[in-house]
């Protein structure tokens, strides 16, 4: 019997591939996660016009999802733990669904910011139940092929929200875009009910691959037992070049999801009601900056840098690359911003999948987790608070009749976020040495 499952594990083609269904229920979970995050975004300008919205208003609104989403990080993370992935992922797109389709029945910005709110603290779940699934479902030798797969399921989504909102608002109306998109994180749901349940207690899993998702957990690396307190994590100086990585950055990438319709819109008068090519392409090249990003840190490694000097100078790479969406207050046609803005957005998702990896670089297994969601929060404060910033500068030039000039003074302060993110890192840990707890 033995010898048989040896050597059902080593010929793969045998083994089975339930586990990439997994995978594709959490692609097109992560998918929808970004649609309808999209939504208002694209729908801005008819909502203006509709509310009577300033950009202090809409900012609001854009902090009240901000707020929720990071103190839904924090409950999430200790639900999806105690009651299991399919359970707590269930939880999750129910409420987010709900929220989403909520949002047609707001008559003032209040209701707005609560459905908002609510769409934050069910979006929240997906990050955490994602990874715990792929936990369950893949050995160590394939998680990161699992996990890209998944997460680039955020492009994708930010991809189709420009061409199916503005084709439903078109069709019959910004209610509706709500209801529909909202509506087809039920459909998800069904699948994932009928496909998803942890492998131990799957009837569709041969044996054959329940063995092989388990062929590595004999590889365990002996660490000192419990976890690690966040006062300790918070008293070591990489943790806080990781939060400070994240708060500089992640609100850079918010501002690019809510507010780039809304200033092509306003700088270019391309319509939102009709699919966007523009916003397309900027959302398309963040997949080739994930993949790039990743592919650059590691082509140094294989030339034989140390891990952490090749981590750095990727960052600092993609830091500088992100300077030249400065140059979009003199883009003379859409065009030209919309390769300027590219740059910056794929350089972000460059940036990011680097500064995860340095964090499981330098911390020890049991500490990773809990670094990652402290960064997290961080990048969540600075998407709640920037927004704030973004509609104050905003109003003002409008006001004054010229709110290009204010998006110009933005695309400045997103110019520089990374240079100094990536100078306090260095400031704060200059060599990068592997934590011990």
């Amino acid at each position: 019997m033995l010898k048989t499952e040896t050597s059902t594990i080593t010929n793969q083609p045998k083994i089975g591939n339930y586990r990439w269904v997994v995978v594709s229920l959490l692609f097109f979970a992560t998918t929808i996660n970004y649609l309808d995050r999209q939504v208002i975004g694209l729908l801005k300008p008819t909502l203006e016009q509709e509310f009577n919205w300033s950009e202090q208003d809409y900012s609001y609104i854009v902090m009240a999802f901000s707020a929720a989403y990071a103190l839904g990080l924090l409950v999430f993370g200790k639900l999806i733990d105690k009651i299991g992935t399919k359970l707590g992922y269930t939880i999750s797109i129910v409420i987010w669904s709900v929220a989403a389709i909520g949002h047609a029945l707001a008559k003032s910005t209040f209701g707005f910011g609560a459905a908002r709110a609510a769409l934050g603290i069910g979006e929240a779940g997906n990050f955490p139940a994602a990874i715990k699934a792929v936990a369950e479902w893949f050995p160590k030798r394939e998680r990161a092929l699992a996990t890209g797969i998944f997460n680039s399921g955020a492009n994708i989504g930010a991809v189709v929200a420009p061409i199916m909102v503005p084709a439903i608002l078109g069709a019959y109306g910004w209610q509706e875009a709500f209801i529909i998109t909202g509506a087809i994180g039920f459909v998800w749901l069904v699948f994932w009910l009928i496909f998803y349940e942890v492998p131990s207690r799957h009837k569709r899993l041969t044996a054959e691959e329940y063995a092989f998702i388990h062929s590595d957990s004999e590889q365990v690396v002996i660490e000192p037992k419990g976890s690690v307190s966040w006062a300790r994590l918070l008293s070591i100086k990489q943790t806080w070049a990781f939060i400070f990585g994240k708060l500089l950055t992640d609100p850079i990438w918010w501002f690019f999801l809510f507010w780039l319709p809304s200033y092509f819109s306003t700088t270019f008068h391309l319509d939102l009601t009709k699919p966007s090519l523009p916003l397309v392409i900027v959302y398309t090249a963040t997949t080739f900056g994930s993949i790039g990003g990743g592919y650059l840190s590691s082509f140094f490694i294989r030339k034989g840098w140390p891990v952490f000097k090749a981590r750095k100078t990727a960052m600092l790479v993609f830091a500088l690359c992100v300077i030249p969406i400065m140059a979009a207050r003199y883009a003379t046609d859409i065009w030209m911003a919309v390769a300027l803005i590219s740059l910056a957005a794929a350089a972000h998702q460059a940036w990011s999948a680097n500064i995860f990896t340095i964090a499981s670089d330098v911390f020890p297994k049991r500490a990773v987790s809990s670094v990652v969601g402290i960064g997290g929060m961080a990048g969540a404060v600075g998407g709640f608070l920037f927004p704030a910033l973004v509609g104050f500068i905003l109003d003002i030039y409008k006001n004054a009749g010229n709110i290009t000039a204010g998006y110009n003074i933005i695309f400045i302060i997103c110019g520089f976020a990374y240079l100094l993110a990536w100078f306090l890192m260095y400031l704060l840990a200059p060599k990068m040495e592997q934590v011990e707890v």
